[in-house]
């Protein structure tokens, strides 16, 4: 039988992503500052950072440090990590920080947080989460279009 989940974790956690939520709203409205308009360009870009991001945090290497001490084993690659199950809010964490869609909601709530309280450096992060997102796009693109032209090569012979 499985064992049930860490549903007081989850709402620990839940729990936590509104208050840092209700922070930033209550931050924004002491310093007077007017209502965030997003454009489509922004909406694009913040999408675009937080896969970035997401991705990052939850698969590459050199994030291994954060996954590690809520995975099973060593954390490195970020293909085959599993949530530990030692202790309900290490699992739920671990199960946070090891979904790119999971961990991607907080960290566009905290890209779009950071472009509230500080415009510049929020934009800024932003636009350079988001060129590394084009550009993770665009080398698979060409990965996959090199490798089929060369399978084609291959097959015809090189005429």
């Amino acid at each position: 039988m499985d064992e049930q989940p860490p549903y007081r974790a989850y709402a620990a956690i839940v729990g936590t992503f509104l208050t840092g939520l209700g922070a930033v709203t209550g931050l924004a409205a002491m310093r007077k500052q007017p209502p965030q308009e997003y454009k489509a360009i922004d909406l694009a870009l913040l999408g675009l950072a937080t896969f970035k991001a997401s991705r990052t945090v939850a698969r590459d290497k050199v994030t291994s440090f954060v996954r590690d001490p809520f995975v099973e084993g060593e954390a490195y690659d970020g293909e085959d990590e599993k949530p530990t199950q030692d202790g309900e809010m290490k699992r739920a964490i671990g199960e946070l920080v090891t979904c790119t869609r999971c961990i991607g909601t907080w960290l566009g709530a905290a890209l779009a947080s950071l472009t509230i309280l500080t415009p510049r450096i929020g934009r800024l992060l932003t636009t350079i989460l988001a060129a590394g997102a084009v550009n993770d796009w665009l080398l698979g693109g060409f990965s996959a279009l090199t490798a089929k032209a060369n399978e084609l090569e291959q097959r015809t012979g090189g005429v």
